[in-house]
């Protein structure tokens, strides 16, 4: 038997084209991502995570949706069903093309040196791109569902299907990528 995400989607037949973030992003089959906190005891261990539920993890840490994994799971069902209905694709396959083009490659880290500070341009690691890109692209969604008609549901799909296209007008995510990319241009 075959298993699919929420007896939908196919995860197997996803595709990570960035190399750096082919060890990062699981695409492990599983019927319902919930895991109940197993990975969280060591150190890495939220690589071997399937990469929906850490971005629902991600979408319950805001005041408002704390603890609510059964919402968040609604909300994600959702969302998922919105960007096939849209795209005619796998929308687990959209959601990588968005965290590839989400995560940053370089930021600045401040460097104090003889009682200067400065910034100074640093390559971002795989792990820390990957979590950028996730919490950007919670931020974005949960930054236009506030006060609007639109269901959360509605503004995760529209900023993952943005974040795939890597549309900087449209997506919070990608914006911010932008930015950061250009103050570490700016550092170098």
């Amino acid at each position: 038997m075959e298993i699919k995400l929420f007896n939908k989607w196919d995860c197997e037949a996803v595709t990570v084209k960035d190399p750096s973030l082919r060890s990062y992003i699981s695409l492990e089959p599983v019927l319902v991502p919930h895991t109940a906190g197993r990975y969280s005891k060591k150190m890495f261990d939220k690589s071997k995570m399937n990469i929906v539920e850490r971005v629902l993890n991600k979408l319950m840490a805001e005041q408002t949706n704390t603890g609510k994994k059964y919402e968040a799971l609604a909300v994600m069902e959702e969302a998922l069903e919105i960007i096939a209905k849209r795209t005619k694709e796998n929308p687990v396959q959209v959601l990588v093309d968005a965290l590839e083009n989400a995560g940053p490659r370089e930021e600045t880290t401040r460097i104090s040196y003889g009682g200067i500070a400065f910034l100074q341009s640093v390559d971002v690691s795989p792990v820390r791109r990957l979590d950028t890109a996730i919490r950007n692209i919670s931020l974005g969604t949960l930054n236009s569902a506030r006060k609007n008609k639109k269901s959360l549901a509605n503004c995760l799909a529209d900023e993952i299907i943005s974040a795939s296209k890597a549309d900087m007008q449209k997506s919070f995510a990608v914006k911010k990528k932008e930015e950061k990319e250009r103050v570490a241009q700016s550092a170098r």
